[in-house]
């Protein structure tokens, strides 16, 4: 009886002993390269708003496991850092986040004046209501999607929060280029998110790849930008934003 139950903690121990060389191989494979390119469609007007052709930055790129060797959507990993994004100069920074699905995203005031931070988009819908310098408030994203961030007092400003739901995310620097560690052999959809292009397109530049030791660089995504895209928006009430009066520089200064 003794040798069977030692034999059965020896199997058990030489299970987990495999998981954990598993893990540890994954952990140190090379990350998920993907290079993404700006494109303008042929129909672009000559009215398309001003846009630096070298920058391609705050591209999203995410992979969706789609095999169950891919790895599980909720192994978030333990060494993401608590993401932020300041209200400082009139403007978010930085402009766009993407965070997996059940982060806490700070916004704190680093403005002498009063901000408001609201959303009513497709992601989190909220409204931070008025807060003054120094102070910092938190919004918990609990479901995928874009949450375009607005200041009801500010209307210059604008960013977002790309909620998605995986671990397996990046976001492209100004050359285009998007790294994703940690990324287990398998099958994913890969899927992208540009402020500047149309649903459609974003929709279009999606598909599945495989992902192993030897293809870990994938094919450049190429993303068509909208030349219609604009930043103007409404306030909180879906009306034009107001001048301020000049003797009200706490909302204006």
């Amino acid at each position: 009886m003794r040798s069977t139950n030692l034999l059965r903690q020896l199997t058990i121990l030489g299970l987990l002993g495999s998981s954990a060389c598993a893990l540890l191989a994954q952990s140190g494979a090379a990350p998920v390269s993907v290079k993404v390119e700006v494109v303008s469609p042929k129909t672009a007007k000559k009215s398309a708003p001003p846009r630096d052709p070298g920058d391609a930055s705050d591209i999203v790129v995410w992979l969706s496991p789609l095999s169950s060797g891919a790895g599980s959507a909720s192994s978030a990993s333990s060494d993401r850092f608590s993401p932020h994004i300041a209200q400082i100069n009139k403007s978010f920074d930085p402009h766009v986040i993407v965070i997996q699905v059940g982060t806490p995203v700070q916004f704190p005031n680093k403005d002498p004046f009063l901000h408001n931070v609201f959303s009513l988009f497709d992601g989190k819908r909220f409204d931070l209501g008025f807060y003054e310098a120094g102070s910092s408030k938190t919004v918990h994203f609990d479901r995928p999607g874009v949450s375009y961030l607005f200041c009801n007092i500010h209307p210059e400003m604008s960013g977002a929060v790309v909620a998605v739901d995986t671990p397996y995310f990046g976001m492209s620097d100004r050359s285009g280029h998007v790294s994703i560690p940690n990324v287990p052999d398998g099958r994913y959809e890969l899927n992208v998110w540009y402020e500047r292009s149309l649903p459609e397109d974003l929709k279009a530049a999606g598909h599945v790849v495989t992902i192993s030791n030897a293809t870990r660089t994938l094919d450049t995504v190429r993303v068509v930008e909208n030349p219609n895209f604009s930043l103007e928006h409404k306030n909180k009430y879906g009306q034009d934003y107001v001048p301020p009066a000049s003797s009200s520089p706490v909302y204006h200064p």
